[in-house]
């Protein structure tokens, strides 16, 4: 190989590398950072058995979940994003919508504390001190709301402050269709 050919090639393929990095890069920014695959969508929902949290000798599990779709929101005192959609939840709460609540990582009493500040939208509230319940329904951080169908089948999982749009244009297509 002649030394303009080998010149060539030295500068060709880092501008080649650059240009895949590029391209790479660019793809990673055009998707939603809030649409975290989870392994449980279409599966049933994981099987838990927590203290709840407003009566902890109390057991509430799956068992205690009214029949018909319900959500799951996963929350914490220390969580700065369930402080954003906490209206959104209480509106929600007012309305009749079935949600339940897991507290995650979280103390008693901050827990207690921050509903009586901010009010209680949910059904029932189960306790996961360790985290592993969270582990099972894959969580990876506060907020998250998972959505069941009336089977029993996690449909929809959302990472990030629930809003009036994500619930519009997701979870009220799929309660509505499954209602009882």
């Amino acid at each position: 190989m002649s030394g303009r050919r080998r010149i060539r090639w030295v500068l060709l393929l880092p501008c080649a590398v650059l240009l895949v990095m590029v391209y790479f890069f660019g793809v990673s920014l055009g998707r939603d950072p809030s649409l975290v695959p989870s392994p449980l969508v279409g599966r049933p929902a994981p099987e838990f058995s927590l203290p709840e949290l407003l009566d902890p000798n109390i057991v509430f599990s799956l068992q205690d979940v009214e029949e018909g779709p319900w959500m799951l929101n996963v929350w914490a005192s220390w969580c700065s994003g369930c402080i954003v959609e906490h209206e959104f939840l209480m509106a929600l709460g007012r309305a009749g919508a079935p949600l339940y609540g897991l507290n995650w990582k979280d103390g008693h009493a901050d827990a207690m504390e921050w509903l009586q500040l901010r009010g209680n939208p949910y059904r029932a509230i189960g306790v996961d001190v360790d985290g592993r319940s969270g582990i099972d329904w894959g969580v990876y951080g506060a907020p998250e709301t998972f959505l069941i169908d009336a089977d029993g089948i996690v449909r929809y999982r959302h990472v990030g402050p629930l809003d009036g749009a994500v619930f519009a244009d997701v979870f009220l297509p799929v309660l509505e269709g499954q209602s009882q």
